[in-house]
């Protein structure tokens, strides 16, 4: 290989990754909803509800730290992230493509 083409593969290299360090960081781990012990949690299966009145399009329910986590697509088909309180129910945050796209007033986790 010559000099000039490992420059440029060396190059691209680079921006690919300044890129890649560039991406907005995505919220697991990151929100905490203060929610007491387990057993005192609704059952994740009740949220199915709120995210169905949402409009949303469930495609995976989690249990994240100490809330719950659901991964939906929009009545707009728009994939999002959202944490919802373990005992009240309450959406807290939604993120979307790593951007936080709606918060619940007062809400600092």
């Amino acid at each position: 290989m010559s000099f000039r083409r490992i420059l440029k593969a060396s190059t691209l290299l680079a921006a690919v990754a300044a890129v890649g360090l560039a991406a907005p960081a995505q919220a697991d781990g990151d929100i905490i909803c203060k929610a007491g012990p387990k057993d005192g949690w609704q059952k994740i299966s009740k949220l199915k509800k709120k995210v169905w009145l949402e409009e949303w399009k469930l495609l995976k329910m989690q249990v994240e730290g100490d809330c719950y986590e659901v991964y939906a697509r929009t009545k707009e088909g728009q994939s999002i992230e959202a944490f919802f309180h373990p005992v009240t129910l309450k959406k807290l945050v939604v993120f979307r493509r790593g951007q936080e796209i709606y918060r619940a007033e007062g809400f600092t986790g």
